[in-house]
């Protein structure tokens, strides 16, 4: 005889399990953003097919899983600009930005100026620096409850 608490038990045990793979995935995009990941990559590992994961993923986390290693890749390139010593290509390399003009875009699009920029603000001022963004609306203002 099966109880109602039991499939609930079950569901319950299975988000768990799904929360868990996607947490693996992200771990792994933590550790490896420096290397050629894409999400078939990320899917073989988790044992799931690549659209399911992107989904999941989205759910989980509010970014898509190429979108979320695009934002790491991007916040380290930041740390590695502010240091001066590297220029923008190697920076793009160390990151693993998957070509010069896709980096150059995807960090103008998150942190609102180029990397050319960034690098000359970081070396002159450092309180002048962006940080990098998340698809959040920009702060306009003190918010103060």
């Amino acid at each position: 005889m099966c109880q109602p608490s039991w499939g609930r038990a079950r569901v319950e045990a299975q988000r768990l399990s799904d929360l868990a793979r996607l947490r693996r995935v992200r771990d792994r995009i933590d550790r490896e953003y420096g290397r050629p990941l894409d999400i078939e990559v990320l899917a073989r590992a988790a044992n799931l097919p690549a659209a399911p994961l992107g989904r999941q993923f989205l759910l989980a986390y509010g970014l898509a899983p190429y979108a979320y290693l695009m934002t790491r890749r991007i916040e380290h390139a930041t740390a590695l600009l502010r240091r001066g010593d590297l220029s923008v290509a190697e920076v793009c390399s160390a990151v693993g930005g998957p070509s010069l003009d896709t980096f150059r875009t995807c960090f103008t699009e998150r942190v609102g100026v180029s990397p050319d920029v960034y690098r000359q603000r970081a070396i002159g001022a450092a309180a002048d620096v962006p940080s990098v963004r998340n698809g959040e609306a920009p702060l306009t203002g003190p918010r103060l409850a």
